[in-house]
């Protein structure tokens, strides 16, 4: 069985030649708030620069940034720097821990953190305080990350925009007219921005890979269960995925390689054992998405990738993808009102409106459900994860689409409710539960990001990291950052 610790480095590929290819204008920001963890972690090993200096220039970006652009709820200042004096301490006296070790993070604020406020960015938990760290909190500080706050979201993670929250709207940092996505806004804004190097979104319809979408960065929702929700506030267990943000497809890995639940440790989980180099002699198969929802920009972007993929003698097919049934959706309504009823009658005048309605009148809050009907589609949908799997991917090895369409402003947001910003693309994969990646592939007309969505086969993250990561070795657009 592959390790923990080896699973997700193997998954890289070795690339030679990176030529840059035709379709990608870009420029290097050079600045150390926008160096990768790869990079940042070898120059903390070889003691270049402190875990406290890096904590230090993060805290100062935040301090600079954040009254604009609204990513973080509660920065933890003065814990991230004692976290990052001992990792100073720790790496000293030769006791380096790897590649996440004194480097500062962020976490969603669904995410229980103990003794510092998790709020779900909602009226209802403005002050609600965990007594006991999740467990994806206490395997990155293991693996010696500085936890540095928590994000600003959509209010319970019910939207696609994070312009709904009772701490005020997240802002785009490419152009704060715009929304960041959602729900995991905060995350993406923080990491695309510089204010961190990495961060912990959630994903239960897309909120992992849209908010990276419309920021130009990365994020992944791995195959369900592998890595651990326990102590993230739900919105529906049974879609309910956790996953990492970052700028690039090889800091993604690292942050995967800590987050692998704890669980899975003893367990026989075969990976899929894909070559960890892109020769002549292995081409993927890569199916295309044709019913996926788009744009005219965002169609030419995609165009261009399709275009990208076939130069390097990849073989493509055209995908449809089977209907989620509506045994899936009765499943997800009936654990959002497991969790969001009693608190209704009991908290009601604390949410936003905007989404007490989308509880109420789009999934059903207060219908009652049956208990027998939602064992049996909850069985149904298990038994899908498997089959549905092997069907998408019997004649391809990857599937792509446009994550989303380009942002929308945070006025045409408000106008149009808390899903403004479309989740088809993406909402799917939740029901599969397959591992799904949004990678940065252009630009909009007006200077907006646009993402591409890579998505693998159960348990298959290594094949979808080693794709993104040969397509960010052949593209620029991952080096392109907000001023």
């Amino acid at each position: 069985m592959t390790s923990r610790r080896d699973f997700l480095q193997q998954s890289l590929f070795t690339v030679g030649g990176l030529a840059l290819h035709k379709f990608a204008p870009g420029h290097f920001y050079p600045d150390r708030s926008m160096y990768s963890i790869a990079e940042l972690s070898q120059l903390i090993r070889q003691k270049k620069l402190s875990p406290v200096q890096i904590t230090q220039s993060c805290l100062e970006k935040i301090e600079q940034l954040n009254p604009a652009l609204n990513a973080f709820i509660t920065v933890t200042g003065k814990e991230a720097l004692e976290q990052a004096a001992n990792a100073d301490k720790e790496i000293n006296n030769g006791n380096w821990k790897g590649p996440l070790h004194g480097v500062p993070i962020a976490l969603k604020d669904l995410v229980d953190t103990a003794g510092i406020k998790t709020t779900a960015a909602s009226g209802v938990f403005q002050n609600r305080i965990p007594k006991e760290d999740a467990p994806i909190v206490r395997q990155l500080k293991r693996a010696g990350a500085v936890v540095i706050g928590k994000t600003n979201m959509q209010e319970f993670a019910l939207g696609s925009t994070s312009a709904v929250s009772f701490f005020g709207p997240v802002r785009n940092p490419w152009n704060k007219a715009y929304v960041a996505g959602g729900s995991s806004g905060g995350s993406a804004v923080a990491v695309a921005a510089g204010m961190c190097y990495a961060a912990i979104g959630t994903d239960t319809g897309g909120s992992n890979r849209v908010p990276q979408a419309c920021c130009g960065i990365v994020g992944l929702k791995p195959t369900h269960g592998l890595i651990s929700t326990r102590g993230v506030i739900p919105m529906s267990k049974s879609f309910d995925h956790a996953g990492p943000v970052c700028r690039t497809v090889e800091d993604t890995a690292i942050m995967l390689n800590a987050l692998v639940d704890e669980d899975f440790a003893g367990l026989s989980i075969n990976f899929k054992n894909y070559r960890t180099s892109l020769s002549k002699k292995i081409k993927p198969r890569v199916g295309v998405i044709t019913d996926a929802e788009t744009s005219e920009e965002m169609s030419k972007v995609f165009t261009t990738v399709v275009e990208l993929f076939q130069s390097w003698g990849w073989q493509i097919t055209n995908k449809l993808l089977p209907v989620i049934p509506n045994g899936g959706i009765y499943v997800r309504n009936a654990e959002i009102q497991a969790f969001h009823k009693p608190l209704i009658e009991k908290h009601r005048e604390l949410y936003n409106p905007a989404i007490l309605d989308r509880l109420e009148n789009t999934m059903n809050v207060n219908k009652p459900v049956n208990f027998i009907d939602y064992m049996r589609y909850l069985d149904e949908m298990n038994e899908d994860r498997h089959k549905i799997s092997g069907q998408l991917f019997s004649d391809c090895d990857i599937l792509i689409s446009p994550t989303t369409t380009e942002p929308v402003t945070i006025e045409e947001a408000n106008k149009n409710g808390p899903v403004a910003v479309t989740l088809k693309n993406t909402l799917p994969f939740n029901y599969y539960g397959l591992p799904a990646m949004s990678v940065p592939c252009g630009f909009t007309k007006n200077g907006l990001p646009l993402g591409l969505q890579i998505v693998g086969p159960r348990w298959g993250e290594e094949i979808v990291l080693g794709v993104g990561h040969y397509y960010q070795q052949h593209t620029r657009w991952h080096l392109k950052h907000p001023m």
